[in-house]
């Protein structure tokens, strides 16, 4: 039997958590968890996911009707029905807005691999939705291609969204993904950032396979994919208008590794135009002029 108020607890509780981090402003994300085979409890609309009680908590069937509660339902709720369907063993879905996983959904960036063992175990390539405005059913359909290939999936211009079978576990991932987008942008503020080889990624992806994680890296379609160019999900940038700008994998970039099969491959940012340097000595004159101003 399903002790469905614990459920309910256990969104609170997780709602807490995202308003909490900063994933949710204001009456932001929504949350749901599938407690039987036509029943689905999602939090309701227009309400602060860190100051849910349980007797907010809406119940749905699995084609999106509210059958219970007294608040009305997220509007978003057919985005979690669509992964539930196509994996039944979902039993909780989290869509929120991590900022700095949502700056690479606003940039339409790829999320770079090679680069965090964690990230490699928990969470693999990670895919970017083309754009659709939220709410209807043309939007819970953008997931659909990545669904069974991926735990955690971008939404292009809007948030992320994650699933597995406990709604802690949906969150996880989440957390996890939105910690290395920062981890990113940092490093690339540093200046650059260091790519571990083929070989050592396929190590973590044996790893992985060992612990019991699914990783599609690891299926015969993709066992000699090259790991660090995204290839699972590259097919689908163009729909998604996804290009790597920002963070470029290490076979494309025009600077080689120090020594062949050196695992500390190094990519710098692209390098300012004409124009951005102009600029930018623009600025320092005007600078320097009114500091010689005031002396």
């Amino acid at each position: 039997m399903v002790n469905v108020h614990k459920c309910k607890q256990d969104i609170c509780e997780i709602g807490d958590r995202i308003y909490k981090k900063g994933f949710a402003a204001a009456n932001d994300g929504n949350i749901s968890y599938r407690v039987g085979e036509n029943e689905v409890l999602c939090t309701p609309t227009l309400h602060c996911k860190g100051f849910l009680k349980p007797d907010d908590i809406c119940t749905l069937d699995m084609q999106g009707n509210q059958i219970a509660g007294r608040k009305k339902r997220s509007s978003e709720a057919l985005l979690h029905l669509e992964i539930m369907k196509k994996r039944p063993e979902v039993k909780s879905v989290v869509h929120c807005h991590p900022p700095h996983a949502t700056a690479f959904a606003i940039a339409r960036e790829p999320i770079p691999q090679c680069v965090l063992p964690e990230v490699e175990v928990f969470l693999g390539d990670v895919p970017i939705t083309r754009y659709e405005t939220p709410g209807g059913q043309a939007f819970a359909d953008t997931i659909l291609p990545f669904v069974e290939k991926t735990n955690v999936i971008i939404l292009a211009n809007h948030g992320t969204v994650s699933y597995g079978e406990t709604v802690e576990q949906a969150y996880w991932w989440t957390e996890i993904l939105d910690a290395y987008c920062r981890m990113l942008m940092l490093a690339r503020g540093l200046g650059n950032v260091h790519y571990m080889s083929q070989e050592e990624t396929h190590e973590l992806l044996d790893l992985k396979q060992k612990w019991g994680f699914e990783d599609p890296r690891n299926t015969p379609e993709y066992k000699n994919c090259d790991v660090c160019a995204n290839d699972i999900f590259r097919d689908s940038w163009a729909a998604a208008g996804a290009q790597q700008r920002a963070f470029v994998p290490p076979e494309a970039s025009s600077k080689p590794s120090a020594e062949p099969g050196d695992s500390s491959r190094l990519v710098t940012p692209p390098a300012m135009s004409t124009d951005q340097e102009a600029l930018i000595q623009a600025i320092t004159d005007q600078v320097m002029q009114r500091l010689g101003a005031s002396a």
